[in-house]
């Protein structure tokens, strides 16, 4: 079996070629770009195919996919970070949108019999009304950032591409999800790396934060690659299913949890540069639909989640440090 992961290098697409290589009778492919950071896969990639694609590219994406062939395609790559939609909006929408389009274009001009994941984003709900929780597949969306305008359009285009010319898609709408190697921009992380550093003594002991009260659905990154990996192996075509832990956490309790981790005294400051122009206030998903057809429930505990994303921080730094002291 051939599976394709798109943005393979990014935090999502390397924990889920780690679960895809433990299955002996699967081939994992990747795409990268010309300066993509190798830094997550570079303990795999004796292991992989990697591609170099542009997605944005129809003839590119339609080479790659011709040379593939693959069974699976897990479209993860996009531009993921909702504050920066609001500072590239055209960039985040026009790359979002177009490279799944040139994927879907390229299945069907080649007439491959491939399977493909969509990873769509609770940020399509935005706001959503207190008598509305938790969020199922229904709940109609009201996306508050460009980067959910384009989660809205891709989770509709892979829909009209099912139903038009019946290519197997099946939409996965993942609330947060976190874990090692996740990007210092997200809260999570920004959090465990700021307490990395002043454990270091790299930086004075204060933590600058954004907004406290929000609320999110967390999931462990690994438990949610194996969702995707279920989302293709016993998902219908055309469907979408919400994926999600179902326990919302206020933003000062996720603080407080990594704040838990460590012995060092630290101040936390609110900094206004982090505050959103507009913030979703509460993010709860209900998998019951996706659960009751594959069987998954998420594994790895919260606070477990939280510990090994600050070991990873640990270890970065330890090894930025080593680095330096080589020099």
């Amino acid at each position: 079996m051939k599976v394709l992961i798109t943005g393979i290098t990014g935090f999502v697409g390397s924990h889920l070629a780690e679960l895809c290589l433990q299955k002996p009778e699967v081939k994992v492919c990747g795409t990268v770009r010309t300066r993509s950071r190798l830094n997550n896969i570079s303990h795999l990639i004796p292991r992989l195919e990697l591609h170099e694609c542009d997605l944005r590219d129809p003839f590119s994406v339609q080479k790659v996919l011709a040379e593939v062939a693959p069974d699976y395609i897990f479209h993860l790559a996009a531009q993921s970070f909702v504050p920066a939609s609001w500072k590239a909006p055209e960039e985040t929408i026009s790359t979002n949108v177009l490279s799944q389009l040139n994927i879907f274009e390229g299945i069907r001009q080649l007439k491959l019999e491939t399977r493909v994941q969509i990873a769509c984003s609770s940020e399509q709900y935005g706001l959503v009304y207190p008598d509305e929780l938790p969020i199922g597949e229904d709940n109609p969306f009201r996306p508050l950032s460009p980067y959910g305008v384009s989660k809205v359009a891709q989770d509709l285009l892979g829909y009209q591409y099912h139903a038009s010319y019946g290519l197997h898609i099946v939409r996965t709408r993942a609330f947060n999800h976190t874990g090692p190697r996740r990007g210092e921009s997200f809260v999570t992380s920004s959090f465990c790396k700021q307490v990395a550093e002043i454990e270091a003594g790299r930086r004075l002991p204060v933590l600058r934060c954004g907004n406290l009260d929000a609320r999110r659905d967390f999931t462990d990154v690994r438990d949610m690659v194996r969702a995707y990996w279920l989302a293709l192996e016993k998902g219908e075509p055309g469907e979408v299913y919400v994926v999600a832990s179902g326990t919302a956490y206020l933003i000062r309790e996720v603080l407080d949890t990594v704040l838990a981790n460590t012995r060092c005294s630290i101040k936390v400051e609110n900094a206004s540069e982090l505050m959103r122009p507009s913030d979703v206030p509460v993010l709860l998903g209900d998998a019951t639909k996706f659960r009751n057809l594959t069987g998954w429930v998420p594994q790895i505990p919260f606070a477990k989640t939280m510990s090994d994303l600050l070991d990873y921080w640990r270890m970065v730094i330890t090894e930025e440090a080593a680095c330096k002291h080589t020099v």
